[in-house]
């Protein structure tokens, strides 16, 4: 029996009784709270939550825009293929990641198992080419090109291959009309990365993982404009995913196309002729490294003179886009990529750099009139210059005695040149330069846009280089412990160069100066940057920002959107200094240094205007230069390692302006065989639905006609650069 009181029993019954009844009053206090907090407070963002566990979305990707060229003829456009795509999700999610069905999948495909793993990896640094550089939660294409064949027996048997698909879908197609390749101009296309796809989420134009990007060219500037808006369906759905409803409805847009000022009948011409220059460049013997031209690669660009739009870009050596298409092959991309590739990848006509030679005297004339020597003054023209113990030679080391400026632009005279730019650099205080020297030569160059990029509306161009004072100055600062460490003073000449440059590599040095007056040493430019100069010429000095793109049109073709010439500057010379140089220019191509390849030229009816350009590359063969324009157009070619510049280009400019006049070898005139007479005006016509009916491209066929008779001796002996 409990010794313990009936009142102290009575109390302790009571305290638990209150500590329940705390208990309980705090969990429904806590409870009430939490419900106010879901309900009240919360309650619209839990709500709006709960609506969209029940709403399922279904993305309609959009079709792709066109590129065409100036007639309405499709450059880039799109085809239904049959393609064949893995889930890495669903992949993954098996006990071997996969592997067993990429197996069978490649047996079905008759690909190698290896090639089909290597299409579903994804990219890092550590991997090569070809992965996946895309998202990795969209579907993988492994082939653009399944047959029918193929896809039914994936789709038939879709227990054996879990995670793979076989659909119908509308991939990229560059067709090359009438040959004509265009492929650095047009760029190509690759999957979006999650990168891309998190920067642009708060962007006007956010991307889809199932979106395929621009990553070079037209395919790149305007990849916006061409990408269009997805259409996205929403669908209610219950807790067993039936659809109940439909929420909302998005449709697809399509994207725009683009107009170019690309006539494709001329590209197909302009790469013909380049490619057909670089193979006669070839044949031809190299008196002074003892072994053929090797012509290794090459760029021409045709441009409206008025405008600055280019009606022709072509770069050697090219590739063939649609490789790119449904994911790249490790044999493709090594082709594009390998040391051995020489870089088709590379846009030569905006990114290939080399000295420009004598087609940059134009330049140096008008340095020289714009510092106080007369355009129609006498200058002597020896057959070489000498600065202290260096001698300066002439192309071909002949003189012409004393002659004028635009005499010495041509024949081509080095000399000339050689003596006002020495002048110039004593003027300016020689080796100890005064505090504001004048730099004609540099400051012209400057002004005619050398040095900087052209605006083209094409990505990654380069700004070539003019290595004026400041340049090296910076060149020396980064170089100058490599000099000192190389540089020997008796030793070979190259390390002769690099004791000279340790000691005063900073310096603008007298032979620095001369060479720059003829477009030698480190001068820099480019194909895209020298036709924009000469197309100012053309027209009276107006420095117009090339431009590619003519016109964006939208899907519906209901609004057209033009992208007009514009303007970056005037060339810094006089109505007066303009007209000698033009006047000039033309002698090159009825008496001087381009005579020889214009033959029988109708010079009153279309004037030509030309300049040849030879320039030397220590440690590789000569680069071709050949700078033209007329009223209409600008033409330059270049081609690296390809000899003399009216020797190995002069021929293949002057075909692509017969193709354009339609002019014989003898200089008459066709107009039904002229491709463009006159720059084309206006825009293709385009229906009511957005389609434009376009004209079929034949592929180019050249003349079977020789070229005019052009073996006179007189021709043949005045011939130079």
């Amino acid at each position: 029996m409990s010794n313990i009181p009936e009142t102290g029993r009575t109390q302790r019954v009571q305290i638990r009784l209150i500590v329940i009844q705390v208990l309980v009053f705090s969990l429904l206090l806590t409870l009430g709270g939490r419900l106010w907090y879901l309900q009240i407070r919360n309650g619209q963002e839990y709500s709006d939550e709960a609506k969209n566990n029940h709403v399922q979305q279904v993305v309609q990707p959009a079709a792709r825009g066109s590129i065409l060229d100036a007639r309405g003829v499709p450059l880039a456009d799109n085809e239904t293929r049959l393609v064949v795509s893995a889930s890495r999700t669903e992949l993954l999610k098996m006990d071997d990641d996969g592997k067993a069905v990429l197996t069978r999948l490649a047996g079905v495909l008759d690909m190698k198992p290896k090639d089909v793993f290597d299409k579903v990896r994804l990219c890092d640094a550590k991997t090569p080419q070809p992965c996946w550089n895309g998202s990795p939660y969209q579907p993988i294409p492994v082939t653009d090109e399944a047959t029918t064949q193929q896809a039914l027996t994936i789709r038939e048997r879709a227990e054996d291959f879990p995670g793979i698909t076989a659909e119908p879908t509308a991939v990229r197609r560059y067709p090359a009309p009438g040959k004509a390749n265009t492929a650095q101009v047009l760029g190509y296309l690759s999957p979006v990365t999650d990168e891309e796809i998190t920067k642009a989420q708060d962007s006007e134009s956010p991307y889809l993982r199932s979106d395929m990007v621009g990553r070079s060219g037209l395919e790149r500037t305007y990849d916006k404009e061409l990408r269009g808006k997805a259409g996205v369906t929403r669908y209610e759905v219950d807790n067993l995913g039936r659809v109940i409803g439909q929420a909302k409805n998005d449709e697809a847009e399509a994207g725009s196309s683009v107009v170019t000022s690309i006539d494709a009948r001329v590209q197909a011409v302009a790469e013909y002729e380049l490619n057909d220059a670089m193979k006669k460049a070839r044949l031809e013997f190299d008196t002074n490294t003892g072994e053929n031209y090797k012509a290794d690669s090459g760029a021409v660009v045709v441009m409206e003179a008025k405008t600055g739009r280019v009606v022709a870009m072509a770069s050697l050596p090219n590739y063939d886009p649609n490789a790119w298409v449904g994911g790249i092959s490790a044999k493709d991309y090594a082709k594009l990529t390998g040391k051995k590739s020489n870089f088709p990848l590379l846009n030569r006509a905006i990114q290939g750099q080399a000295a420009p030679g004598s087609i940059f005297k134009v330049i140096s004339s008008t340095a020289a009139v714009n510092a106080g020597y007369p355009f129609d003054g006498h200058y002597p023209c020896p057959s070489s210059y000498s600065i202290g113990g260096q001698t300066f030679k002439n192309f071909e080391s002949q003189g012409y005695g004393d002659i004028t400026i635009g005499r010495a632009l041509e024949v081509s005279c080095d000399t000339v040149y050689y003596g006002i730019a020495h002048k110039e650099w004593a003027k300016d205080g020689g080796n100890n330069p005064k505090k504001h020297p004048k730099d004609w030569f540099y400051k012209t160059a400057h002004q005619f846009g050398l040095g900087k990029e052209t605006g083209i509306d094409l990505p990654n161009e380069v700004s070539g280089r003019v290595p004026d004072r400041q340049w090296k100055k910076d060149f020396a600062a980064a170089n100058h412990d490599a000099w000192c460490k190389q540089g020997k003073k008796d030793g070979s000449y190259v390390e002769k160069i690099a004791y000279e440059n340790c000691l005063e590599g900073d310096k603008m040095r007298a032979g620095d100066s001369v060479n720059y007056s003829i477009g030698q040493g480190d001068t820099l430019v480019t194909p895209i940057q020298m036709a924009t100069i000469y197309a100012a010429i053309s027209n009276g000095g107006t420095l117009y920002d090339p431009t590619v793109g003519k016109a964006i049109v939208s899907g519906d073709g209901k609004n057209v959107q033009m992208i007009e010439p514009k303007s970056h500057g005037k060339l810094p010379f006089t109505k007066k200094t303009r007209n000698e140089i033009d006047e000039a220019l033309a002698g090159v191509a009825t008496r001087g240094s381009a005579a020889w390849r214009f033959g029988g030229w109708p010079q009153d009816k279309i004037p030509m205007h030309a300049k040849t350009g030879t320039a030397e590359v220590y440690g590789k063969q000569t680069t071709s230069w050949f700078a033209t324009y007329t009223k209409d157009y600008s033409i330059v070619m270049t081609i690296s390692q390809g000899g003399t510049g009216s020797g190995a280009s002069g021929p293949a400019v002057r075909n692509i302006y017969n193709a354009l006049y339609g002019l014989d070898a003898s200089g008459k005139q066709d107009l039904k065989k002229a491709l463009l007479p006159t720059p084309q005006k206006g825009l293709p016509k385009i229906q009511t639905d957005g389609t434009i009916d376009a004209p079929t491209i034949k592929p180019y066929n050249p003349a079977s006609e020789k070229p005019a008779a052009e073996q006179t001796l007189a021709a043949v002996l005045g011939r130079r650069d």
